[in-house]
């Protein structure tokens, strides 16, 4: 058989097309990040302020977070369309989301053994300073939020496009990487927010203790959103998809109500090679003679979301069976 002949049984393993619009938010945010980090940090030097100092440095562990993120969308375009990845490089994106959610982790421990040792251990606070530092960083944090949000709009909008209402549902897969980024900068956003409301606490009616325990609060609102990113990168990492609505329409489609041929499902595994792909591998056993795997590829055709198959079809002869 010619080379030509075979290019049409043949395809890449390229199944997710990537979010240009969140690699280049991610990038703008982590510039943006590094920069304002620098700033705060090269200023509570100069003014000598461990308030400015303290954020600069807490700003450096979602700096790090969000280069994370900009790494893997770079490492996953770029090796994209390497045979050696055998379903494509979207999981490097997912992997990079799982350790952002780990630093995000991390952070929320800090900021938990800080405020508790500052609630045990009262320390004299520089209210305005601190404030100012606090609206800063609330500030740069909006700014990235909103290229972020953007970013997040744009892909939603881009994949949405042309999709009809019976693929709908399966059509609002979030780009996990991008959310991981996004979840660091409303953290940060968060805290700002609290540490403001507690610092004017603090000036006006001497609550000295508001501002520990605005951390404490702060810290268990980004542990939550920690664990949320956590629980659904892993579920992909870890390909525990079998509880998805797609598992039951290919089980709908490949065992009808209809079914003179008495097709049965023996073996299925389902899981995801991209945002909104799914790859399948299927074992039938079937009375059908005629039933091929060009005829099931033919009859899930209908769920655009399967973009790679193997189907294994076994012909029983007792029809008793």
């Amino acid at each position: 058989m010619h080379t030509d002949n075979l290019s049409r049984w043949t395809h890449d393993h390229a199944f997710d097309a990537g979010n240009a619009a969140g690699e280049r938010g991610t990038r703008l945010v982590l510039w943006i990040t590094l920069v304002a980090m620098v700033v705060e940090i090269v200023a509570g030097f100069w003014f000598n302020s461990m308030a400015l100092q303290a954020d600069g440095w807490h700003m450096s562990s979602h700096a790090v977070a969000i280069g994370l993120s900009t790494f893997a969308y770079a490492t996953a375009r770029r090796y994209a369309s390497d045979p050696r990845f055998a379903f494509g490089t979207w999981k490097l994106e997912v992997l990079g989301s799982f350790a952002s959610a780990i630093v995000l982790l991390g952070v929320a421990v800090l900021m938990l053994v800080g405020s508790v040792t500052r609630l045990l251990t009262p320390q004299p606070v520089q209210y305005e300073e601190a404030m100012l530092v606090a609206a800063l960083g609330l500030v740069v944090n909006v700014v990235c939020a909103t290229i972020l949000g953007k970013a997040h709009h744009h892909d939603s909008d881009h994949h949405q496009h042309g999709h009809d209402d019976h693929h709908a549902h399966h059509a609002h897969h979030h780009d996990l990487n991008l959310k991981s980024a996004y979840f660091h900068v409303i953290a940060d956003a968060a805290t700002s927010v609290l540490a403001i409301v507690a610092l004017a606490g603090g000036w006006v009616y001497g609550w000295s203790w508001l501002d520990p325990a605005m951390g404490i609060v702060g810290a268990v609102l980004v542990a939550v959103w920690s664990k949320g990113l956590i629980r659904d990168t892993s579920k992909v990492l870890l390909d525990r998809e079998m509880d998805h609505a797609v598992v039951d329409e290919i089980r709908e489609v490949l065992e009808p109500a209809d079914n003179p041929a008495h097709t049965r499902i023996t073996d299925l595994h389902v899981w995801r090679v991209g945002k909104r792909g799914y790859s399948l591998a299927v074992s039938l056993v079937t009375h059908d003679a005629a039933l091929s795997p060009h005829e099931v590829r033919r009859r899930l055709s209908v769920h655009e979301e399967i973009v790679h198959s193997t189907i294994e079809i076994h012909l029983c002869e007792d029809e008793h069976a």
